[in-house]
């Protein structure tokens, strides 16, 4: 029994798409806390080192695995930069700019088979509470930030329903400017302001 080779693969082989198919069905097994960068290149028979060396990180080799528009390492911050009494405003004008420019893009796909895959559904809570929201939550909120979390999950996850998978008018078509004014107060809310 030969040892299985680490780091570059043979000629011909491509590592980051073998990386990534490792990646999207060690996510859909185990979900992104259950996966580990360990056992994604185990699966592709790389040194673990390549996830890094192509992806930055366990979170970037998730965004590239399932196909998402935009990096939650670079997002973030910018996100958090300003007046964090406008946050909802720049978290729900962001969104709509990202996911318009893709028409929904995997997003849809993942809100269209989260009702009938669990796989998909723990795939797309990980995604939101733990990437982007859990992170953005955790720099701003007094108090309950799990909490604070799912609430701003209900808020995006329902926009992105209706507005990319529903396709509900007006909402459908309406300029960011209106769906910005009539949803950021009820996202600054779950954000920073009171609960009770």
């Amino acid at each position: 029994m030969t040892a299985r080779r680490r780091g570059r693969r043979p000629a011909g082989e491509d590592t980051r798409a073998v990386l990534l198919d490792a990646a999207l069905s060690e996510f859909t097994d185990r979900g992104y806390e259950g996966a580990t960068v360990r056992a994604i290149a185990g699966r592709a028979g790389v040194d673990a080192a390549m996830v890094n060396h192509w992806f930055g990180s366990k979170d970037g080799l998730f965004v590239a695995a399932m196909e998402i528009p935009v990096n939650p390492d670079e997002l973030i911050p910018r996100l958090l930069d300003g007046d964090p009494a406008r946050l909802g405003e720049r978290v729900v004008r962001t969104f709509l700019t990202v996911w318009d420019a893709n028409d929904g893009g995997t997003f849809t796909a993942l809100i269209r088979s989260v009702s009938s895959h669990e796989s998909a559904a723990r795939m797309l809570r990980e995604f939101v509470a733990r990437i982007v929201l859990g992170r953005i939550v955790a720099a701003v909120a007094p108090d309950s930030p799990e909490l604070r979390a799912a609430l701003c999950g209900t808020q995006v996850a329902g926009l992105g329903m209706v507005r990319y998978v529903l396709r509900l008018e007006p909402l459908a078509s309406a300029d960011h400017d209106t769906v910005v004014a009539a949803i950021a107060p009820t996202l600054q809310r779950y954000l920073t302001g009171p609960l009770s």
